[in-house]
């Protein structure tokens, strides 16, 4: 017999199967910066903001990879990833997710934190580990109310053997740079070379006329309330508590 929480889940997803395809529409429709894959990034002028501050989150990245094999996958903290990944070669470092602030990981990245706010609409923003030889395979994203941004840090040579394609357009990070797209298209991104790509990753709000606007705001605070969110910010406060303790052992011993 089903929990109460399996059958808000199950309804819940149900619920969008239906209602999300129209209301795609209208946004894609009532979007104040287009409808497609890729976009200029001229569109969003705090894009060069983060750019000319990647160097700064980079020195924090780096601190932040001394740790890389204790870094939670992504599928732990959000199990509806286990159908694209099931490995430990997708690992995440998250610094917001639809209203909550990991105060400890913001803290060991003030600068990335800092910026990431700043951005008009950020609703998650975390660093996305590609291992060597990871394949993240064909998908979509859930929803058309937000768009993604990629910042590239860590970008493995061979440049072309690293990439990402949004519908039929392939494209690769570089260190530094901007990359802007709608995830709801299919995409896939891989990583074929031999050293590790990471990017910050950042999901913000749709320009949108009124009044999609209004609605896509509406849904979006259901979102932050929902049993899929609830159920990631648990898991990732269980991992954070475990990392904290780790730390804090590793610590007493080299104080021995």
């Amino acid at each position: 017999m089903s929990t109460l929480r399996e059958r808000v889940v199950e309804g819940t997803v149900a619920f969008g199967e239906r209602a999300l395809p129209p209301l795609e529409r209208w946004l894609g429709r009532s979007s104040l910066v287009g409808d497609q894959p890729f976009f200029d990034n001229e569109t969003f002028p705090w894009a060069k903001t983060l750019e000319a501050g990647w160097r700064d989150i980079r020195g924090e990245l780096d601190s932040v990879l001394q740790d890389q094999e204790h870094l939670p996958n992504f599928q732990d903290i959000s199990v509806d990833q286990a159908t694209m990944t099931t490995d430990d070669r997708w690992k995440t470092y998250f610094l917001y997710g639809y209203g909550f602030r990991s105060e400890a990981n913001c803290a060991r990245c003030p600068r990335t934190a800092e910026l990431c706010a700043q951005i008009p609409g950020m609703k998650t923003a975390f660093f996305s580990i590609l291992a060597p030889g990871k394949h993240l395979p064909a998908h979509r994203g859930p929803y058309k109310g937000v768009m993604r941004y990629h910042l590239g840090l860590l970008i493995p040579e061979p440049a072309e053997q690293c990439g990402i394609r949004v519908d039929t357009e392939t494209r690769h990070w570089a260190e530094g740079a901007s990359m802007i797209f709608d995830d709801t298209y299919e995409h896939e991104a891989w990583n074929d070379t031999d050293g590790t790509r990471v990017v910050l990753f950042v999901d913000f709000v749709r320009p949108l006329r009124s009044p999609a606007r209004w609605l896509n705001a509406a849904v979006l605070w259901a979102i932050a309330f929902s049993p899929f969110i609830g159920d990631a910010k648990r898991r990732h406060n269980d991992w954070e508590k475990r990392f904290e303790e780790m730390k804090e052992r590793r610590a007493a011993a080299a104080a021995r």
